[in-house]
């Protein structure tokens, strides 16, 4: 039986967005446009707007939708910024906030995962995005500052962030969820003109954490 994937749109929207405090109407839009099973794993397909996290291989998932919107309105996004997201996964939280953004760069610490998320984004205007096979724990990265970034896996150790903050620009936005299960926090981080960081905390959740190559002592060392 073929599934009615634009009415499972609407009412991922309408139902699961909606009533999470998600109000931002470029969000909605967005969230409303990109057809999400585009971006699943075809056994998964059925369950693309379903509010679950799907698997993409081991301990790597896609966020929930409403996790997503979240961490979309969050951002704040104009379409002037440049946005730097680490864990590309699918490729669906790139293709949201290249529409919302001037450009995303997009790091993926497994490369077939990488590969993968250029495949499904290769519908999306190809200037307004980039996928790297990279650890984006590992360093600077090539391109800062950027307007805003999104960390699309939780960072387990707080010690990873200031060094992930001094790559926005002032007045820069950062998400990430921070701690560990069962009760992490959903943070947003602004960068002030003066560089001093203001944080927010927005809601509590669960997410899987970013993969780093490094030990914490010797990552972003520099």
């Amino acid at each position: 039986m073929a599934i009615a994937y634009e009415q499972a749109r609407y009412n991922m929207v309408q139902q699961q967005i909606r009533p999470w405090q998600v109000t931002e109407e470029r969000v909605l839009a967005v969230l409303s446009e990109i057809p999400r099973e585009r971006f699943v794993p075809e056994a998964y397909r059925p369950l693309a707007y379903a509010d679950l996290r799907i698997p993409l291989g081991p301990d790597a998932y896609m966020l929930e939708p409403r996790l997503i919107a979240h961490l979309l309105q969050a951002l704040s996004l104009t379409p002037r910024d440049r946005v730097l997201e680490i864990g590309t996964g699918s490729g669906y939280g790139t293709a949201c906030l290249a529409r919302l953004s001037a450009r995303v760069v997009s790091l993926e610490i497994d490369a077939q995962r990488a590969e993968q998320a250029r495949s499904n984004l290769a519908e999306e205007p190809k200037h307004r995005w980039e996928v790297r096979a990279e650890d984006g724990l590992a360093g600077p990265v090539r391109g800062q500052p950027f307007d805003a970034i999104a960390l699309t896996g939780s960072l387990p150790d707080e010690r990873l962030l200031p060094p992930l903050q001094e790559q926005l620009v002032p007045g820069g936005r950062l998400f990430a969820v921070l701690g560990k299960g069962p009760a992490m926090e959903a943070v947003r981080i602004l960068r002030t003109e003066s560089g001093t960081f203001q944080r927010r905390t927005l809601f509590e959740t669960e997410v899987a954490p970013l993969q780093v190559d490094l030990p914490v002592e010797v990552a972003f060392a520099f």
